[in-house]
């Protein structure tokens, strides 16, 4: 029972962080991504292009938050939901630097 309750307010909680992001971006849509022992990753793209994430402890309350939020899931992260993420000069020196020892961002 506690565990249950403790599962609707982090859902709850979830759900107010993805309006959040929705109103700041002139609305957004979702993925869902399983990131192992660590839980479930909720990837947000707003109508702007901005992007983010949250992490929820478990798959069900990743989708719960979802749900309580309204938010439209892909079930991929296909081209077609990718090509909506604005990048930028810090994303791609990021990208460089992990991926074939361009510049360090740290």
């Amino acid at each position: 029972m506690a565990e249950t309750k403790q599962a609707e307010r982090k859902a709850a909680k979830l759900a107010k962080e993805i309006r959040a992001f929705a109103e700041e971006h002139g609305g957004s849509e979702g993925h869902l991504a399983h990131i192992g022992q660590a839980g479930t990753r909720i990837v947000l793209v707003g109508a702007d292009g901005g992007w983010g994430d949250l992490v929820a402890p478990t798959y069900e309350i990743a989708r719960q938050a979802a749900e309580k939020a309204d938010l439209t899931l892909h079930e991929e992260f296909d081209g077609e939901f990718a090509a909506k993420v604005a990048t930028g000069p810090y994303e791609w020196t990021r990208m460089a630097g992990i991926q074939i020892g361009g510049p360090s961002n740290g």
